[in-house]
């Protein structure tokens, strides 16, 4: 495969991964990081800091958009719960594997 094929096919597989959160508002990101290591806000950082690896300077809160399709506040308020007991226990035993 060549490099131009790759990097469209990670690019489409990354926009899925986001319209797959933007859809799942269920999925906390607590959830996210007790399982997987990372949450949206590890995604918006890490499109953030690749976007200035390149020259372009993306703000946080733009970036957070991006991922979560629309504002880090109005996101919070829709859909953050307060995380149970059960979680934040896994969190602080799993914490050293956030990205």
């Amino acid at each position: 495969m060549d490099d131009k094929n790759r990097t469209e096919l990670e690019a489409a597989a990354f926009r899925r991964l986001v319209a797959h959160l933007q859809q799942r508002t269920d999925v906390q990101n607590i959830d996210l990081m007790n399982l997987a290591g990372f949450c949206r806000n590890c995604l918006s950082r890490w499109y953030r800091e690749e976007a200035g690896t390149r020259g372009i300077e993306i703000a946080d809160p733009k970036a957070r958009e991006i991922v979560y399709g629309m504002p880090y506040e109005e996101w919070k308020t829709k859909y953050q719960k307060e995380a149970s007991g059960e979680q934040k226990k896994a969190y602080d035993k799993a914490q050293h594997k956030h990205g």
